[in-house]
């Protein structure tokens, strides 16, 4: 039996709670075969010690109809390999002011333009259709776009205490320095502004009790970041990238940031990988050619359905990208998302996609970074 055979039985394997398999998520790093025996190396970056050991068992049991001696070996786990910081060091943030909030997750990205508030935006209704409290938290004060993906013009009020309330919108709560500046107000201010006004937005903001906050991170390496590790005691990063060795490149950059401050980082999304198109083939009276296939130019063949409709996904920069660089961070690739007419217009519209059309094929990708992302914290 080769490493494929394997693979496809390991593929069997759903992680414990969800209905996805452990190949899937990216816990299979490494299989060495010499003979009958076999050594899996698995990254399982879960704290639940029932969960790894529910996997590690089904690895074995699965396996050892083909193999007379097992072996299942755990890389570094990428939630414990970080040292907490000492009691000196604690981030006062996180334990006093966000004391209601479990778990804080930064969004993040090397570079502008990959399509990050949007990823954040989806991921947080999607943990909302996961029926958990959630809040979302623009903190991209030079460019904050929040306002716009979820169609809010509208400002926060205050508590007797001068506290801003967060808006409600799709059943989690949100805040952007969008909301006090005007949306179309050009922000200009130095390091240490910049840094006071994002410790504001957890100090001064009644964010009450919460399973998750979402924090929509400005793209690259800069104040808000450095104030950010700072100040709290996150759960860990997202990094958004898309195929582009130049975004790549990026990544890198933000991915060491975090590990060195102690943030784990949870993973990797690939955004705009490839152009997702639908439609169906007629013939010159307009009607449905059922069943069938199509040649493209580039001598790809796509299936017809039954009626005469199809779907294929065009590569408008590169492959795997996203999967080359999550394998040298030793981290998981979340989930690929395509460019697609629907994240658009749901997007201009102010109504997330996850939130508008939670069945759709898109909403169902946003929703396996979701299980994905609670499978590793979990």
């Amino acid at each position: 039996m080769n490493k494929d055979q394997t693979l496809d039985i390991l593929k069997t394997i759903n992680y414990p709670g969800f209905n996805r398999d452990i190949v899937s998520f990216g816990m299979v790093k490494d299989i060495s075969i010499d003979g009958k025996t076999i050594v899996v190396n698995l990254n399982i970056t879960s704290q639940n010690e029932e969960k790894k050991s529910t996997v590690i068992e089904s690895v074995k049991n699965k396996l050892a109809d083909h193999f007379e001696i097992v072996s299942v070996e755990l890389t570094a786990d990428v939630l414990k390999q970080q040292s907490p910081p000492s009691p000196s060091e604690q981030r006062p943030i996180t334990e006093s002011i966000l004391s209601g909030v479990k778990h804080v997750i930064a969004v993040a990205s090397g570079k502008g333009g990959v399509g990050k508030s949007t990823v954040a935006a989806n991921l947080a209704c999607g943990l909302v259709h996961k029926n958990l409290t959630v809040g979302l938290l623009d903190l991209d004060i030079y460019g904050p776009s929040l306002p716009i993906i979820l169609g809010i013009n509208e400002q926060p009020k205050m508590t007797q205490d001068r506290k801003l309330i967060p808006l409600e919108r799709y059943a989690m709560k949100v805040m952007s320095f969008g909301f006090i500046s005007g949306n179309d107000t050009p922000t200009i201010w130095r390091g240490p502004l910049v840094s006071r006004m994002t410790e504001q937005f957890f100090r001064d903001v009644e964010w009450g009790k919460l399973d998750y906050l979402i924090l929509d991170l400005p793209p690259g390496t800069g104040d808000i970041q450095l104030t950010l590790t700072q100040k709290l005691r996150m759960t860990g990063a997202i990094i958004v990238t898309t195929p582009q060795d130049i975004a790549l490149a990026d990544v890198r950059k933000g991915a060491d940031m975090f590990r060195k401050v102690q943030t784990p980082v949870l993973g990797v999304v690939e955004n705009m990988s490839g152009l997702l198109l639908e439609g169906s083939i007629k013939d010159l009276k307009g009607t449905k050619i059922p069943g069938g296939s199509v040649v493209l130019s580039d001598g790809k063949v796509t299936q017809l359905d039954s009626d005469g409709s199809f779907k294929l996904k065009i590569d408008l920069f590169k492959q795997g990208g996203g999967v080359a660089e999550s394998n040298r961070l030793g981290v998981p690739l979340l989930g690929q998302i395509p460019i697609a007419i629907e994240i658009m217009e749901s997007t201009d519209a102010g109504e997330p996609i996850v939130y508008k059309s939670p069945e759709s094929s898109i909403s169902q990708i946003y929703l396996s970074i979701v299980d994905s992302v609670l499978s590793v914290i979990e």
